[in-house]
């Protein structure tokens, strides 16, 4: 079980889509290494059995802003589960990498006290799919409130003027759901990864788009306290029937 600890200044950031491959691991290291570079120190923890997050850490260079990892894949004999999954105290900004296939148990453990979820989406029909599915589940089985307005949507490897990017646009605005930050099919995600970077780390000539919306996705993220008390709320309830009806169809 994961135990936040019970602080009000932490801010606890869920990555989220049970569907494997959708670049939950991306998203979490580069919004960790952006938020490590305002001197303060984010932990991530890594529930993926891939460990993919914990061998990013491995990676970083000693010279970048630091990160905290917690190994919640692992399963440890020589200590409780609480203190395994022990947040440091300085640590104000808490980031989540769930695993592929969450079951519905685990969907709400995990979303407990957060204070903001992200669903990153790729913009292929299987895709399109998994996401709704993830999100119905998140408002009707987590019971997570829109009008708390701590859900945002990511568009993850995208190709802008293709017809699969339109087909996730259209998709994302009947949500109701804000798009927090359309990312790019770029390869600075890809060789930050092998050098335990983020993309705001790596030389600016070729990132300024790459860094612009990380950066906007962090804002959001940081913004958390202020979020929730400008809903549309006619707009939300509209877009709950329609992703309640479109999970209906595609079971």
């Amino acid at each position: 079980m994961l135990i936040t600890p019970n602080r009000s200044n932490l801010n606890k950031i869920v990555v989220l889509n049970p569907k494997g491959g959708c670049g939950k691991t991306t998203l979490v290291t580069n919004i960790a290494s952006r938020i490590a570079a305002d001197d303060s120190t984010p932990a991530i923890m890594d529930f993926d059995p891939q460990g993919s997050t914990m061998r990013w850490l491995e990676k970083r260079p000693a010279d970048r802003p630091p990160i905290y990892g917690i190994a919640a894949y692992k399963q440890s004999m020589g200590a409780t589960r609480s203190w395994q999954l022990r947040v440091p105290h300085e640590t104000t900004t808490l980031l989540v990498d769930s695993p592929a296939g969450v079951a519905h148990n685990d969907l709400c453990n995990l979303t407990r006290d957060a204070t903001s979820i992200l669903v990153p989406v790729l913009p292929s029909a299987i895709d399109i799919h998994a996401a709704a599915r993830c999100i119905a589940d998140l408002l009707l089985i987590a019971k997570v409130d829109r009008r708390d307005g701590k859900l945002g949507v990511i568009a993850n490897r995208t190709r802008r003027n293709t017809k699969s990017y339109a087909s996730l646009m259209r998709f994302l605005d009947s949500l109701g759901i804000p798009v927090v930050g359309v990312l790019r099919d770029s390869q600075n995600f890809v060789r930050g990864a092998e050098e335990g970077l983020g993309v705001c780390e790596l030389p600016a000539r070729r990132t300024t788009q790459d860094v612009e919306q990380i950066e906007k996705i962090t804002s959001w993220l940081q913004n958390w306290r202020n979020r929730g008390r400008n809903v549309d709320l006619d707009r939300q309830i509209r877009s709950a029937a329609n992703v309640t009806e479109l999970y209906q169809q595609q079971r």
